[in-house]
């Protein structure tokens, strides 16, 4: 995103500093071509990328860009489709248009055999029963912001569950009931970069390193060191995206 377009390296820097040693692009389809931006940072800094039509996007979706996402698809450097789901809250696009967008790039993603990324918000009993529906059994429930019942049904899916800094908002207290019980080899970190940044970096923009923040916090819900979070999180990565 261009919050990054002057320091990018030293962002990659101060992850690896820190003990980040995966990092996956999100690249969207959008009017900017935010998909092509996402391959060539990819390229630059030798991380691999996903590729889908955010819901806030699914206007723009057409038999053009599924034919183009199908192309991507068989690019190495893609890992997964997505960001796809449901946006019930700020309806950018409008709901049947997202709700067609988001079945269309599942069946996809079933076609070319990756992963999903799901973005969910003010919609997840639908969004659970769409997935349910169209068999996805290989994905990731992105800066998870759910409940019980989205959990279970994910894990019931074969999904990823992903946390990213709202586990460490004070108010967050079912986020991180889910957070503290789910099995942990289901278990995810993320940063939703630039947004969303964890204590003590609250209001400052978001960039991978502080994404240690959200394990250390993981790790006191659990009662277990920081550093058996992150070595499950990097393990389940390599899994969810078949990354070696």
């Amino acid at each position: 995103m261009p919050a990054f377009d002057a320091d990018r390296g030293a962002v990659m820097e101060r992850a690896r500093a820190a003990g980040v040693e995966r990092v996956l692009l999100i690249g969207g389809i959008d009017e900017e071509q935010g998909h092509l931006r996402a391959l060539r940072v990819a390229d630059e800094l030798g991380l691999p990328v996903s590729a889908g039509v955010h819901p806030h996007e699914a206007r723009l979706a057409t038999a053009a860009i599924y034919h183009e996402l199908r192309a991507l698809a068989a690019d190495k450097r893609i890992v997964a489709i997505g960001e796809i789901g449901l946006d019930f809250h700020y309806d950018h696009s409008p709901r049947d248009v997202q709700r067609e967008a988001f079945r269309a790039q599942v069946r996809l993603a079933r076609e070319v055999k990756l992963p999903v990324i799901i973005h969910t918000r003010e919609a997840d009993h639908e969004t659970a029963t769409m997935l349910e529906e169209e068999g996805a059994t290989a994905g990731v429930i992105h800066c998870f912001t759910g409940g019980h019942d989205l959990a279970r049904r994910a894990l019931a899916l074969g999904f990823f569950i992903s946390f990213s800094g709202i586990v460490a908002f004070p108010r967050a207290e079912v986020i991180q009931e889910v957070a503290r019980t789910i099995p942990l080899d289901r278990l995810l970190v993320e940063t939703d970069s630039p947004f969303l940044a964890p204590p003590p970096h609250r209001g400052k923009r978001n960039e991978p390193a502080f994404v240690v923040e959200v394990v250390r916090t993981i790790a006191r819900l659990r009662g277990v060191p920081p550093e058996v979070v992150g070595a499950a999180a990097l393990a389940n990565f390599r899994r969810a995206f078949a990354i070696a």
